[in-house]
């Protein structure tokens, strides 16, 4: 308890994973969460945005039944605080007056105390929040034993005006929790926002994020606390559940973080690995999965997948299975063993010879007179799909798909064949991240990794050129260009949604970039069709880029056009304005 002149508190950081749905476990972990902070002192423990619901719940939401197992739930967690231990804070979806919010109740003294809800609602990117909520009025901040506590939540403090309200109202201390799912440089954005609000308000901070992998999205944690002077009071580490314990002391008026945590946050390529890692090993964990089969081609991307897996889930839960055909070099089988063996799984070699023989053999009448084309090829893809698939039906594990962004993008991969599959890790890293992060592992992995540490992609697998070996001497740049370029390109294309002309300004020929972007829209029907993947950068595919299949626009290549003045009517007509007839 703080002192009666409410000059000191202790606040517990709940970074804890929730899973949706699952709102007695979510209740259970925040009840723990809870029992570590009493065992430091804490007066309040914090949880994360929605915490009981688990985020992002989507339609689910909408459901009375939903709604009524949280409520609930959060009167269950305010009689726990009857006992005398430290109140609670948790996120949690309420229904009131008709309407649902977002909302951020307090317990404490065995109730519920007060409630606020979520002023400013995501609707853009992976959220769709206005789909399901309604927005809260502005919030005025809570007085908790003595002290005039402002929850902003979320997005609330991405704008000024929630936080401008606290501090007309008295607030002292803005507490802050979060569902920010990762993105490549998210935490440097996070603090930049919240550095904003401070020094516009002159009031501490602190930002609690959600930490753990719930479908595409990945909670990185990474929370952190903020004095009034900007300085940094805590910060927690990213991708790893904990419970911490701050001290803050009033001086004078103001309220300073005295003590906490001061992690080292992974950056760049090592944050990617680490979101891919934490994304796979929930998605397999949380669905209940025993563990995952993959096949091991010898190529970087099959190699890269295979690491991440052992890493998350540990090398007895990873099943590698080699399906080659007449065209796999001795090259690749030899790299595929090597692989296999650094990670310490276990690796079957399933020939596909007689089933690809046996479809060609069966479609001999009906192709007949036709030259032998990329048909072909996707029968051995599909082949080994259908063994991939025909271990997890038997076995109950996890396929996992193999293919990353740049295939993803042109459509380079056998919809039924190696796009068969259950959860993808590398989907949205190029080809380039890929050598990249595969490199990058051989010399590192990430806290709390299940693998072995050293090299566990064999070097030749990342130097030699990339091939599906579909055919006789088959290199991708066969039919892709080079894959810094086509990067390139599709970075333009995808993640900035650049102009065609500008892009050619960077130096791209124009013909391949065209080719490119004809490519990316015709894929879009497959792209529909395959797993869900870890999102690591700013647009990934399936929540955040949503384009039509059926699509007949093309940019020209033409330098950027202006509306012309002439056709605009003479004054656009508000919905506050009448027509005079």
């Amino acid at each position: 308890m703080p002192s009666a002149a409410a000059n000191r508190l202790v606040i517990a950081l709940a970074q804890i994973p929730a899973i949706v749905g699952d709102i007695g476990g979510n209740r259970d972990r925040l009840r723990n969460a809870r029992a570590d902070a009493a065992a430091f002192g804490a007066d309040i423990v914090m949880a994360p945005e929605l915490y009981l619901s688990g985020y992002p719940p989507e339609d689910l939401v909408l459901k009375p039944a939903f709604q009524e197992a949280c409520r609930a739930a959060v009167e269950e967690l305010a009689r726990d605080t009857a006992d005398g231990g430290p109140a609670a804070l948790v996120g949690l979806p309420w229904v009131e007056d008709g309407k649902l919010y977002n909302a951020m109740a307090l317990l404490d003294r065995g109730r519920i105390e007060a409630v606020r809800f979520k002023v400013d609602l995501p609707n853009y990117g992976v959220f769709d929040e206005k789909r399901v909520f309604a927005p809260g009025p502005a919030p005025g901040p809570i007085v908790f034993r003595g002290v005039r506590v402002g929850v902003p939540i979320c997005e609330d403090i991405w704008g000024p005006d929630p936080v401008e309200c606290i501090l007309e109202t008295g607030g002292e201390i803005l507490l802050v929790p979060n569902a920010s799912p990762y993105e490549r440089d998210k935490l440097a954005i996070r603090q930049n926002v919240a550095v904003s609000r401070v020094v516009e308000s002159g009031l501490p901070l602190i930002y609690l994020n959600m930490v753990g992998g719930q479908d595409e999205l990945v909670f990185d944690g990474g929370s952190f606390a903020l004095n009034a002077d900007r300085s940094l009071g805590a910060q927690l580490p990213a991708f790893r559940p904990m419970v911490a314990k701050t001290v803050w002391e009033r001086s004078g008026k103001s309220w300073a973080c005295v003590e906490g945590p001061r992690a080292v946050v992974e950056e760049g390529d090592e944050a990617d690995y680490a979101a891919c890692v934490m994304g796979l090993r929930d998605y397999v964990d949380n669905n209940r999965f025993p563990g995952v089969v993959l096949g091991l081609s010898g190529g970087v991307d099959s190699a890269l997948c295979a690491a991440m897996a052992v890493d998350a889930l540990g090398a007895e839960r990873v099943q590698a299975v080699m399906l080659p055909y007449r065209f796999t070099s001795n090259e690749s089988l030899a790299d595929a063993a090597g692989c296999a063996e650094a990670l310490g799984i276990r690796y079957d070699i399933v020939p596909i010879a007689e089933p690809v023989e046996g479809v060609s053999h069966a479609l001999g009448r009906l192709f007949a007179g036709k030259p032998r084309d990329i048909t072909e090829e996707n029968i051995q893809s599909r082949a080994r799909g259908l063994i991939l698939m025909a271990i997890s039906n038997k076995t109950g594990a996890m396929v996992v798909t193999t293919g990353n962004k740049s295939e993803m993008s042109v459509g380079y991969a056998t919809l039924y064949g190696d796009m068969n599959g259950g959860f993808n890790p590398i989907k949205d890293l190029y080809k380039m991240e890929v050598f990249r992060l595969s490199a990058l592992r051989n010399r590192w992995k990430p806290a709390g990794a299940l693998g072995p540490d050293g090299e566990v992609i064999p070097e030749n697998i990342i130097v030699k050129p990339p091939s599906a070996e579909l055919r006789e001497n088959q290199k991708d740049e066969d039919s892709l260009p080079p894959y810094p370029v086509l990067d390139g390109i599709l970075h333009g294309l995808v993640e900035k949604e650049m102009r065609i002309a500008d892009i050619v300004a960077e130096g791209y020929d124009p013909a391949t970039v065209r080719r490119v972007e004809r490519l990316l829209y015709l894929a879009e029907y497959k792209r529909r069709q395959s797993a869900p993947g870890v999102k690591v950068g700013p647009k990934n595919f399936g929540r955040d880029r949503r384009y039509p299949i059926v699509n007949r626009f093309r940019d020209l290549g033409l330098p950027a056009q202006k509306p012309d003045p002439s056709l605009a009517p003479a004054k656009s007509i508000g919905t506050s304005e009448r027509f005079e007839e």
